[in-house]
């Protein structure tokens, strides 16, 4: 193939390719040169014009595909368009030649059209350039239509519309004629032709004004003839005709050459009778309708109605929505029109009414709903509100003229039925659609929108009241709050009324439908109204039987309402259940004598009674049993079986009954076997065993005696087909944007599809598709699906010999019947034996023995061969089905066997299509083929099939079927695939385009071709590369199919492409054909579309981006007007298109690509996100409902500021998005929310202001999130204060987090100041109006988070400014504290729960901030106090703002201290096991009711962790002291409402001491903390475990609980335990610190606990009787502890854990395994060495827990671990710092040496032992690493050698050969080269030179003291260079003027004597002083200090030495003089600064 990418054609090798590799070797050149034309140079095109020109006009007569013809076309029309022109004329020419020639012949056809094509192109190209040619060739043309056959009308008509474009005005000469000939096109018997044709027409009127004016008649009349017969693709395009010619007719200007005409002014009245013409009459004419009309007997085929329907949708779409507005009240009038009773005989048959009311409805959605923004929705919501109150009157007027007792039947009432059903549906829809933002409209008195729904819910037709009742529905979705008021008004309205019979059934139908939509309602209704209901209900069916006039009406509702109860699920319905039960085993009698004494007695009336009675309980029960399954017991089941038998006994006798009483028992019967098989088949089949056979025995009758004659196929297959064998029926039964209209032409023509009045049970059932009306069908077909279902189920559970029986049964009565009526008794059964073998194969069950087996293969043999290809393709997927069940491969094989015989055989297409599907089926369900001998024989025969040009329906089957065996066959396939690609190939290459289902089916074959090669698409050798061309080759031919649907499929195998072989898609081409298809009207194409948009920006965001904008700038005209991408990028065209779509599922998948390319793209191109989001944002803000808010005095300055904020950007300049609605701005807001979320993880400069002024300042590209602030605040202030619910809620989480990501953002301008500061008006006014009393409580719950986050942030410090907010908190609580007595009975009790807890949550965490703040402040007090006056304002500032903070909840702390305890006692409550249900209160909790429980769960969950922390943090700071002196006169720990928990008063003590007040307490925290902790969910948030961990803190830092722990070991060892495990479970350094901060405080109470003890024992024993002392502490007098028991053994476990976790090394088992090396060190992470540095702390403590005895057990452990953490990280640093775990290790070193155990008689031996191997230990670590002394801390062991000899007692380190070793370790050390080292030596040799045992100091001075001396006197020599090696001299004098000081007085003297003069020689003289560096300067100066301190100590000496040595003298004297002033400022400086010894003496406090 890639010989054929050149500019010329490469003949020579075309010569050499077989007949087929020709016609793919042309395409793939033509296709190159496609894209070659136009990016060549002028001058080359020229040079090589003639040959090309030459090479593209041979190949017309090589007979091109059609595929080729048009690429050949379009690039001859390039070619001249770029070349020379001079020879176009000679091409024109012979294409007209071509044309003219008599060859009839079908080999000579592809020229022909080829030529016609390419004329085609050619005009549209060079339009007028080519002159006065056109005349001759538009005449040609014509006239070769006279005789050519489809294909060739087909190629005209589409080649005249080419020649239109092109032309333009030009071509008015011709207009005439072509329209004429279209007209005959438009009624064509070829589809294909027709919608040509319509496309044609289409161009033609751009410029023919006659169109529209002289011929508007004739043309519109034309359409609707088009309409007859036609099929879903001429409809779309022929309503597009009509539509657009009507919009141009009414908007046309009047042009002069209409006023020649004198034609009249078309009017907006004239049009639209136009189309109701169409839409009453159809397409009979003018004339003849009347005709017609007068015999009655026309009726408008179905195909125009709905073609006419699709016109109007069209025609109110090119007028666009401002049209629309203006003249919404004309318009709506006229389409109410249609169905009303000025034309009755549009509506005359049930079926027709149905049918027009769906159309009318379908206009009303598709122009209101589709067009119309939010505001002009709620302007037609009021015109439709004022047609119902016209309608309403009109019905009034004629019943008011007699008494509602007597009915009066006029006409003028059922008149208006139709009308009002469509108004209120529409009305229903669009308040649905509007959900929240509809408030306003319902608010508006003056319209009366719910006043109109409720009065008309008295209509008398009853089809008026289910709708009705149904738009309540919609309102009580739409708006949650009305659910409960309209449900109470209803309820009124049916107990008042009831005995009216029109109140009764519209009451009820309203109540009913309003129950349906509480589930709808995440917040609910109040509980008690079921209780309300259920009543009411027991009371219609009680008084049923008093008034025979209202009786039925009454029975119905009754047992309406009992089934709509049961929606409402178990929590509501379980209280209800023994009534309902009593009810039920009422209504059936309870014996069969009982039956048959009633059959006796009953007339037609009575019976009609019972009928619907029993109907209504069957249905009740049936909704019990799918809404309610939770309370389906093996008892309720035992109590629901009674009546069962008795209800089949009355279902055999209907037949009889229905005989005796006449046809008034039909319907009712109908219905009632109807309900009794819905309510068996969702029953288990055990339940009714024993009825089996009667049932069966009417199912069988039911569906071989079917009452009606209707062909149900279309409702009943589908659902047992697969989905991807409906594609082969075409686009009927595929998801269509008409569907809703669609559907009433797949049923007969005498129904018209379901609808409400047919079933009203289905008003409360789940919407099954958007917002549509339930569907019910008619019961005759109702009842056969019910039929065909629950045969299913029991042909499953019966007996093999009866199975058998059943199928002969069955099979017998097919043979019985004829004609149309067996088919409709085959389909019933097919239907029914399907469905029975789905339910086999779920349960795994077989079919039986080979009778059964040959019966069942007959019925299905028999259905393949069925006229009807629906039941085909069903009899297919049941062929597969029963391979599946018998599972046994001969039997597979011999079905194979029996449809290869078929095909060989059989000629008809109805078996060859038939057995072909079976083919490809038949493995479906057996795990894929594995036999290739059955593969071959498939392949061969369907190769064979696919390719018979005779019958397209073949073709399209048998291709079908090959793409579902290839991938059945998977990688058996493999030898097949290139046979197969160039097969399909070549189909696609010459199947004509008309034939569009063969085409959709060689997309499906190419498609699982791709999948099957999958990723070797990859591979580069020649094999792979000519499959992957090939497979490229058919995209591209598939893509340039006019079909949609074949594009979808192009779209869809490029997609898989991509996925495989994504370097070989062009990525640009596929791009810019996804832009163009984006707006089809074709639904699938658009899903098509975004899903592989939703795969590319996977991978590919920027790119996909990139080209959609490239592509539209190049694009010349814009090519789509829908979307406009040149503005707003392609995210800005899918979020538009996001606005108008309706698919659910086209919606998810938009979102999903935006969000991928959200989190790809949206940091680099923040500006564009932002700016997208906001436009969406800001296109509906109604800024004036924001101002008004709140007009209290003290807020008018902030008002003043949040409407200017507002209203600053608020421009009409161009504006993307017009009116989006409210779910695309909850989604723009969610991308905010995202947007904020990526430039977290981006980077800091995002949330950094100085740093991005920076950064963009360098970069002006740059773009960080900060510098939008501005935007960020005020989209969430938008979406915050909009009037729709759900952007409220999205609004406040937006503004949540941007005030928690800015919180701590500094304003550089300001220092001392935050960012968001100045956000302050906008967050006030973003917050009041969610605490306004009517706003939803969910709305409330999350402006609380809010509140809590902004006052919490601290980013507001001045309180006057905080108090706005805090005052919103503060109302809140004042509702809480109300109680339940105050609380809204709008929504269920539970939204009370969470408002409550929301409320106590956001207190819980500003007080807990407030609590933080003032611990951080008296921490910084200290720190403060330090500091110079500089600073003294601003540390006002800080405690101002903190404890003001704490003053602000100081105040409410007691009412919220009582709040917070009832709801953990709540929470505590609800966390109870379910076996403890029985103690929880009967009448709930403080804040719960008991029956909304299971609701309140999640509250709870979400808000107890918070709360528990303050609790304990307000417990802790009463330390538990309880202050309130009324509280101890009642319970005390109670909460405000006191639940007393299932004890009851008797038995309870009056008073409670405060002890158990506080136990009771200390108890609820620490219960609700170690529940929690022992199993957090594996969902639990950080925040709930750490906040939890905090609380457990709090509280054990205050004495009397640290007592409670201290005293119970148990429960001590029992909570180490559980932080144990959460430190295994739960990775977060920051979970794990809190948890050891626990361990350390419970530790710390155990050892007060022990002081105590050992306290409280000495003063009673008094001092004497000192030895009989009982041991406290663990391991008594043995030592031993006990594991499990034992507080000390299950600390050190936990230690262990953390510090093997982040120490492998100190794993005894690990270090002995060559994993572990001994001498490599581990770097700790910050966070790791916390959790050491804590870990060790914790160690040290633990001996004074212990006993004596106990403590020498637990030593060796713990001196381990602290000399293992110290070997293991005694590192250098640089900076010759220590680190953290040293520091630590050598702390708990010293902790532990000092311990009073090392000094107790009992174990003081044992500790000096132990201690002694320690101290070797610790020495041993020095020889141990010789090689790695680089990077080892010789300072830390000094320290650690240090920390032994001054600590412990003198026998430990006296030793000899101990003190040894460490003097030696000392010597070696001084002499360090490292100053740092050294100085670090000196300093802790001076503190051993101190030590006050002089057994213990001596041998050290003894040993060190001359080295230190000498290394003085070196320096005298060699001056110190630096500031380290300075100190280290400095540290040198200090430690021997120390020892000069501990020296005994007889060698003292001497010492002075060496000493002074080296001090002497340190001076410097005055000159010298001048030119000295600063360290001589330093080393002058500290030498003078210690002179002048020693000097007078020890004058004798002095004055001896100085009168000895002059010299000395006079250097001393100059010094002094030099220095005296100097002398006086450093002194006061030194004292100041005492330089860095102090810092270091900080680090060596272990000492």
């Amino acid at each position: 193939m890639e010989l054929a990418h050149s500019l010329l054609l490469n003949e020579e090798t075309y010569n050499q390719l077989g007949e087929f590799q020709k016609a793919e070797f042309i395409f793939a050149w033509l296709q190159f040169l496609e894209k070659l034309l136009p990016v060549t140079s002028r001058a080359d095109i020229r040079e090589n014009q003639k040959k090309l020109v030459e090479q593209l006009t041979s190949l017309l007569n090589n007979s091109p595909g059609p595929p080729t013809r048009r690429l050949l076309a379009k690039n001859l029309a390039v070619l001249y368009s770029t070349g020379d022109t001079f020879s176009v004329y000679q091409t024109i020419d012979k294409c007209n030649e071509l044309i003219r020639s008599k060859d009839d012949s079908p080999s000579y056809l592809p020229t022909k059209l080829a030529a016609v094509v390419c004329l085609g192109y050619l005009y549209k190209k060079l339009g007028r350039i080519l002159g006065n040619s056109f005349t001759d060739t538009v005449g040609n043309v014509l006239k070769a239509m006279k005789n050519a056959e489809s294909q060739g009308r087909y190629e005209i008509m589409l080649s005249l519309q080419n020649i239109l474009n092109g032309l333009g005005a030009a071509a008015i000469p011709c207009h005439r004629d072509i329209y004429k000939a279209a007209r005959s096109c438009l009624t064509d018997r070829s589809m294909a032709v027709r919608c040509a044709a319509a496309k044609c027409l289409l161009e033609l009127q751009n410029e023919a004004v006659f169109m529209w004016s002289t011929d508007l008649d004739s043309v519109v009349t034309l359409c609707f003839k088009s309409f007859e017969g036609s099929n879903y693709d001429v409809r779309l395009a022929v309503s597009k005709l009509l539509g657009t010619v009507l919009a141009r007719a009414l908007t046309s200007k009047q042009t002069t050459a209409s006023t020649k005409h004198n034609f009249r002014r078309i009017s907006l009245e004239d049009v639209m009778e136009l189309l109701g013409t169409g839409f009453l009459r159809g397409s009979c004419g003018f004339l003849r309708a009347s005709g017609d009309m007068l015999k009655g007997t026309s009726s408008v085929s179905r195909d125009v109605r709905v073609g006419v329907t699709q016109a109007y949708v069209v025609f109110v779409s090119t007028l666009g929505a401002q049209w629309l507005e203006r003249n919404f009240s004309a318009f709506l009038s006229h389409i109410l029109d249609l169905v009303s009773q000025s034309h009755p005989k549009a509506i005359q048959s049930p079926a027709d009414a149905i049918g027009c009311r769906r159309c009318v409805s379908f206009i009303l959605r598709a122009t209101v709903g589709g067009l119309l923004g939010e505001k002009a929705q709620i302007a037609a919501a009021k015109e439709i509100c004022q047609a119902i109150w016209k309608l309403k009157k009109v019905v009034d007027a004629a019943m008011s003229d007699g008494n509602l007792e007597t009915k009066i039947n006029t006409t003028d009432v059922t008149v208006s039925q139709h009308v009002l059903v469509c108004a209120l549906q529409e009305l229903g829809s669009l308040i649905h659609g509007l959900g929240t933002t509809a408030a306003p409209l319902l608010q508006d008195s003056s319209t009366g929108v719910l006043e109109a729904v409720i009065s008309v819910i008295l209509h008398p037709s009853i089809s008026v009241r289910l709708t009705a009742a149904w738009c309540l529905r919609c309102i009580a979705v739409a708006l949650p709050s009305y659910a409960s008021l309209l449900l109470d008004r209803c309820i009124e309205r049916l107990s008042a009324l009831k005995s009216c019979p029109e109140a009764v059934t519209g009451f009820s139908f309203a109540v009913a439908a309003l129950l349906g939509a509480v589930k709808h309602c995440p917040l609910g209704i109040p509980h008690g109204k079921g209780k309300v209901i259920m009543t009411v209900a027991e009371d219609l069916l009680c008084s049923a039987s008093q008034n025979s006039r209202i009786s039925l009406q009454r029975m119905q509702a009754g047992w309406l309402l009992i089934a709509a109860l049961m929606t409402l699920g178990p929590a509501v319905v379980q209280h209800h259940l023994p009534r309902m039960l009593l009810l039920w085993k009422c209504i059936f009698p309870s014996s069969p004598k009982d039956l048959e004494t009633e059959k006796t007695r009953g007339d037609s009336f009575t019976w009609q009674v019972t009928l619907e009675g029993r109907a209504g309980a069957l249905s009740a029960i049936k909704s019990f049993v799918s809404h309610c399954a939770g309370l389906l017991t093996d008892e309720v089941v035992q109590r629901l079986l009674p009546p069962l038998p008795s209800a089949v006994d009355l279902l055999t006798q209907l037949s009889s009954i229905y005989k005796s009483y006449g046809n008034s028992l039909k319907t009712p019967s109908t219905v009632y076997r109807h309900k009794l098989y819905e309510l068996l088949a969702v029953l288990p089949p055990k339940a009714y065993e024993g009825n089996f056979s009667a049932v069966l025995k009417e199912l069988v009758t039911d569906l071989t005696v079917p009452d009606s004659q209707i062909d149900a196929s279309t409702f009943l297959l589908p659902p047992l087909c697969h989905e991807n064998d409906l594609l082969l029926l075409g686009p009927l039964l595929q998801e269509t944007d008409h569907r809703f209209i669609e559907e009433q032409l797949l049923l007969g023509n005498s129904i018209a599809g379901g609808s409400l009045e047919y079933d009203p049970y289905s008003i409360f059932e789940k919407f099954t598709k958007g917002d549509s009306v339930p569907k019910p069908l008619p019961p005759a077909l109702s009842v056969i699906s019910a039929a065909t279902r629950l045969f299913g189920v029991m042909f499953s559970h019966i007996t093999e010999s009866h199975r058998l029986q059943v199928l002969e049964q069955l099979l017998n009565s097919i043979k019985q019947t004829k004609g149309s009526r067996q088919q409709i008794v085959q389909l019933h059964v097919v239907s029914a034996f399907s469905t029975s073998l789905k339910h086999l194969a779920n349960c795994k069950g077989s079919l039986g023995s080979e009778e059964v087996r040959r019966s069942a293969l007959m019925l299905v043999v028999g259905a393949l061969e069925s006229s009807n290809p629906l039941l085909r393709c069903a009899a297919a997927e049941c062929l597969a089905r029963l391979a599946q069940v018998v599972s046994d491969s001969a039997f597979t094989a011999g079905l194979a066997q029996l449809s290869f015989d078929k095909l060989k055989s059989a000629r008809d297409v109805v078996s060859r299509t038939g057995h072909s599907l079976a083919l490809g089926c038949l493995y479906r369900y057996l795990g894929g083929i594995g036999s290739t001998q059955h593969l071959n024989a498939c392949v061969g025969i369907l190769y064979t099939l696919s390719q018979d040009s005779t019958s397209p329906d073949v073709q399209a089957w048998a291709l079908h079927s090959l793409s579902l065996i290839v991938d059945l066959a998977g990688p058996l396939y493999h030898v097949h695939v290139e046979p197969t690609l160039s097969l399909v190939l070549m189909l696609l290459l010459s199947v004509p385009p008309a034939y569009a289902e063969v085409h959709q089916s060689l997309g499906r074959c190419l498609n699982t071709l791709i999948t099957t090669l999958g990723p070797e698409l990859q591979g580069s050798s020649t094999t792979v590369s000519a499959l992957r061309t090939s497979c490229l080759l058919g995209c591209a031919v598939m893509q340039d199919n006019p079909d949609c649907l074949v594009q979808a499929q192009a779209i869809s195998c490029l997609q898989q492409l991509h996925m495989f072989a994504p370097r070989h898609v062009n990525l640009s081409n596929l791009v810019s054909c996804l832009c163009m298809n984006l707006c089809s009207s074709y639904l699938l194409l658009r899903r098509a579309v975004v899903a592989c948009l939703r795969q590319l920006v996977q991978r590919e965001a920027a790119e996909v981006s990139e080209y959609a904008v490239a592509l539209v700038k190049e694009s010349k005209e814009d090519f789509t007007p829908d979307v406009n991408i040149r503005e707003i990028g392609l995210e800005g065209a899918l979020l538009g298109l996001l606005d108008k779509e309706l698919d659910p599922r086209l919606c998810q998948d938009i979102k999903e690509t935006l969000t991928h390319m959200l989190t790809s793209m949206a940091v680099e191109k923040l500006s564009f996100w932002l700016k997208l989001c906001k436009d969406v944002l800001a296109a509906s803000a109604d800024f004036n409902t924001v101002a008004s808010i709140d007009t209290t005095q003290e807020e008018e300055t902030a008002k003043v500021d949040d409407v200017s904020v507002l209203t600053s950007d608020n421009d009409d300049r161009f504006h993307p998005f017009r009116n989006p609605r409210w779910s695309t701005r909850v989604f723009a807001a969610e991308c905010v929310c995202k947007i904020i979320s990526q430039c977290e993880n981006a980077g800091s400069a995002h949330f950094d202001i100085t740093l991005a002024q920076e950064r963009k300042q360098r970069d002006s590209r740059d773009d960080f999130l900060v510098l939008h602030l501005a935007d960020l605040v005020r989209m969430a202030f938008m979406a915050a204060t909009d009037h729709s619910d759900q952007l409220r809620l999205s609004g406040l989480q937006t503004l949540q987090t941007v005030v928690r990501k800015f919180a701590a953002v500094p304003e550089p301008e300001f220092p001392g100041h935050v960012i968001l500061e100045q956000y302050q008006a906008n967050v006030g006014a973003a917050l009041r109006p969610a605490f306004a009393p009517e706003t939803p409580p969910d709305v409330t719950a999350k402006a609380c988070q809010v509140c809590s986050a902004w006052i919490a942030s601290g980013v507001v410090s001045d309180l006057n400014d905080l108090r706005r907010v805090h005052q919103l908190l503060v109302s809140s609580l004042l509702k809480v504290q109300a109680g339940k007595e105050a609380q809204n009975h709008q929504y269920n009790e539970s939204t009370s729960t969470m408002e409550v807890l929301a409320v106590l949550k956001a207190w819980a965490e500003v007080y807990i901030v407030a609590v933080e703040k003032q611990k951080n402040q008296s921490d910084t007090h200290k720190h403060c106090l330090k500091l110079a006056n500089s600073s003294e304002e601003s540390y006002r500032d800080i405690t101002f703002s903190a404890s003001g903070l704490l003053d602000l909840v100081q105040a409410d702390l007691g009412t919220l201290s009582k709040l917070w305890l009832a709801a953990l006692q709540d929470f505590a409550l609800l966390t109870l096991p379910p076996e403890y249900a029985s103690q929880l209160p009967a009448e709930g909790g403080t804040f719960y009711t008991a029956e909304t429980i299971e609701n309140a769960r999640p509250h709870y969950y979400n808000s107890w962790a918070l709360i528990l922390h303050a609790t304990a943090l307000w417990l802790t700071s009463t330390g538990f002291i309880v202050v309130d002196p009324d509280e101890g006169v009642t319970n005390l720990s109670r909460p405000v409402t006191p639940t007393t928990m299932c004890q009851d008063s008797s038995t309870r003590p009056l008073v409670k001491s405060p002890e158990d007040v506080n136990t009771d307490r200390f108890h609820l925290i620490l219960g609700i903390s170690v529940e929690f902790l022992c199993s957090p969910r594996s969902d639990a948030a950080m925040e709930s475990i750490i906040a939890c961990l905090h609380a457990l803190q709090a509280l054990f830092d205050v004495p009397w609980p640290r007592s409670k722990i201290g005293g119970d070991q148990e429960l001590g060892v029992e909570l180490l335990n559980v932080l144990h495990r959460l430190i295994l479970t739960r990775e977060s350094p920051d979970i794990q610190l809190a948890a050891l901060e626990v361990v350390r405080l419970i530790l710390f109470a155990a050892q007060e606990h022990v002081k105590e003890k050992r306290r409280s024992a000495e003063v009673d024993d008094g001092a004497a009787e000192k030895e009989t002392l009982p041991e406290f502490g663990e391991g008594k007098d043995t030592g031993g502890l006990v594991p499990g028991k034992s507080l000390v053994f299950a600390t050190l476990e936990l230690c262990v854990c953390i510090l093997v976790r982040q120490l492998p090394q100190l794993n005894p088992k690990l270090t002995c395994s060559p994993a572990v090396q001994p001498g490599k060190r581990l770097l700790l992470s910050e966070d790791g060495s916390r959790l050491v540095a804590a870990a060790l702390v914790i160690l040290s403590d633990i001996p004074a827990v212990c006993s004596p005895e106990g403590s020498v057990s637990v030593l060796p452990t713990i001196l381990y671990l602290i000399i293992g953490v110290l070997k293991q990280t005694a590192v250098k640093l640089q900076d010759g710092q220590l680190r953290l775990t040293v520091a630590a290790s050598l702390q708990a070193l010293k902790g532990l040496l000092s311990s009073p155990m090392a000094r107790a008689e009992k174990s003081q031996n044992a500790w000096t032992d132990l201690l002694r191997s320690a101290l070797v230990t610790v020495l041993d670590c020095w020889d141990q690493v010789d090689g790695l002394l680089q990077e080892f801390d010789e300072v830390s062991l000094l320290t650690a050698i240090t920390v032994f000899v001054m600590s412990t007692s003198p026998e430990v380190t006296t030793v000899e050969s101990l003190q040894k070793r460490c003097i030696e370790k000392f010597k070696i050390t001084l002499d360090s080269k490292d100053p740092l080292v050294q100085c670090k030596c000196y300093q802790l040799l001076h503190s051993i030179f101190q030590h006050p045992n002089k057994t213990v100091s001596y041998p050290y001075i003894h040993s060190l003291a001359p080295s230190i001396v000498g290394k003085l006197q070196e320096t005298e020599k060699a001056k110190p260079e630096n500031a380290a090696e300075l100190q280290v001299i400095q540290e040198g004098i200090k430690v021997v003027t120390a020892l000069t000081a501990a020296a005994e007085e007889q060698h003292r003297a001497h010492l002075v004597a060496c000493f002074l003069p080296i001090l002497i020689s340190f001076l410097l003289d005055e000159n010298a002083l001048v030119s000295a560096t600063i360290s001589a300067k330093s080393l002058h100066e500290f030498a003078l200090q210690t002179l002048m301190q020693i000097g007078p100590q020890y004058s004798s000496v002095f004055k001896k030495l100085m009168a000895s040595s002059p010299t000395m003298k006079a250097r001393l004297e100059s010094a002094v003089k030099g220095n005296q002033e100097g002398i006086k400022v450093k002194t006061t400086k030194h004292a100041k600064n005492p330089g860095k010894s102090s810092s270091i003496q900080l680090k060596t406090n272990f000492l």
